[in-house]
């Protein structure tokens, strides 16, 4: 296929995709079950203020994540308020879980047919998280006085049951996209809950803007697109590792020794973004708990709202004990996985072994001295992005255009993802893809 010059290359990309049939399908099947997520994410629960709960969720950075992760749905309190949150929680239990029972490592070791089983119970961990999860969410806004009236134990059971019964039809639709369609389906997911609400928090910010100063709103886009660029290094920044295999083979009754040669790639990021759940989870749970017992306003102030008004993301410290908290759960996270991994006995069953290093725990120990040092790298990045809100909106003063770090962390992960998977479609068919 001739490419015409004048054309520049990701538009020639785009325009190579739409030609192939089955990728045209799988994008149209995407879009499709994207669009009945986002109508399902407006489908309204009823019994609470919704003025009074959409305040709630603008000031606390926990319940902003979890709107994140439900793309808008839980701060609209719809039928879809839990969105995925609870089926990741899960994953992550599961992968937790995995290296420390005997029973499901020796499932992990079983293929494909081990990991659908290990699926199926994380399948059936998500519906008691997603109950618990539900009834929790209930009683917090109970709690904070946003319901309309006392609901009634058949009305809280009703909408329990919705909850927990949208939250596995959106599993259902992300297994959709991951099957018939294109990328990850569950960050497929999350990431169209982000972009869903990227126009509505811009508006807001410009309305804020041109009520003061314009500046800021220049200042706070320079520090969005910084994020984004230092986001793509991170996320994509990896080091190479050198290994070799020597293969032999009989040829006519003799025997012939080959050596090839190859990389591991160790990812500067490999925790992802579960070090900041983690550590926001953990930065928010003093002052929730607070809230149960602290005397409301107009009353002397007790030791709980002491801690309630400690652990708000204004203080200094709530921000250093953040910051320190996203480093050391990157750190426990990455040697979790590499954990998992096990590269030093691959590697020596697979004949393969690293240059100038010895087999076995020379092995081990030479990659877990790498990975200390490039994973400190990756933990002080992670902490930058957790604390970037509070310096944006110090710095613009808009408070509405708090820069969601973890939701450009996300974004940009996805896409990245999303557009290698059509790279090596495009790449496979002989056409040049988008990276080039």
């Amino acid at each position: 296929m001739q490419r015409k010059a004048s054309r520049p290359r990701l538009v020639q990309a785009m325009m190579d995709v739409w030609t192939l049939p089955d990728l045209r399908q799988r994008i149209l099947f995407t879009l499709g079950i994207l669009v009945v997520f986002r109508f399902i994410a407006h489908v309204p629960l009823p019994g609470v203020k919704l003025v009074a709960l959409k305040e709630m969720f603008r000031e606390s950075l926990l319940f902003g994540m979890l709107d994140l992760f439900s793309g808008g749905a839980m701060a609209e309190f719809s039928i879809a308020a839990l969105g995925v949150y609870p089926y990741i929680t899960a994953s992550i239990i599961m992968q937790l879980l995995v290296p420390v029972i005997p029973s499901l490592q020796a499932l992990s070791g079983q293929g494909e047919l081990g990991q659908q089983k290990i699926n199926r119970i994380t399948h059936l961990i998500t519906i008691p998280l997603a109950a618990l999860q539900g009834y929790a969410m209930i009683a917090l806004l109970r709690a904070r006085d946003v319901t309309i009236e006392p609901l009634g134990s058949l009305t809280i059971a009703s909408i329990m049951i919705t909850m927990v019964a949208s939250t596995m039809f959106l599993v259902w639709l992300g297994e959709l996209i991951t099957e018939r369609g294109i990328g990850n389906g569950i960050s497929i997911i999350i990431f169209a809950g982000i972009v869903a609400g990227v126009p509505k928090i811009v508006g807001e910010g410009i309305v804020e803007a041109q009520g003061g100063q314009p500046e800021r709103l220049i200042a706070y886009i320079i520090l969005a697109l910084a994020m984004v660029v230092l986001i793509v290094i991170f996320v994509e920044a990896h080091r190479r590792i050198p290994v070799q295999y020597a293969r032999s083979s009989f040829r006519g009754g003799r025997l012939y020794r080959q050596s090839g040669s190859t990389y591991i790639p160790l990812r500067v990021n490999t925790a992802g973004m579960i070090p900041l759940i983690f550590a926001i989870a953990l930065m928010q749970l003093p002052a929730t708990v607070a809230t149960y017992f602290m005397n409301p306003t107009g009353q002397d102030p007790n030791f709980w709202n002491a801690v309630y008004n400690l652990f708000q993301s204004n203080t200094v410290l709530y921000q250093a004990l953040y910051f320190a908290l996203v480093i050391g759960f990157a750190f426990f996270y990455t040697f979790v996985i590499f954990e998992q991994m096990n590269l030093p006995q691959t590697l020596q069953q697979q004949g393969g072994f690293i240059p100038g290093v010895r087999p076995g725990k020379a092995t081990a120990d030479y990659l877990n001295g790498i990975i200390k040092r490039i994973t400190f790298g990756g933990a002080f990045f992670l902490a930058i992005v957790a604390i970037m809100p509070f310096v944006a909106q110090r710095i613009t003063q808009v408070s509405i255009l708090t820069i969601q770090s973890t939701a450009l962390l996300i974004a940009v992960g996805v896409a990245l993802d999303t557009m290698k998977q059509l790279e090596a479609q495009l790449t496979m068919r002989r056409y040049e893809g988008f990276l080039k």
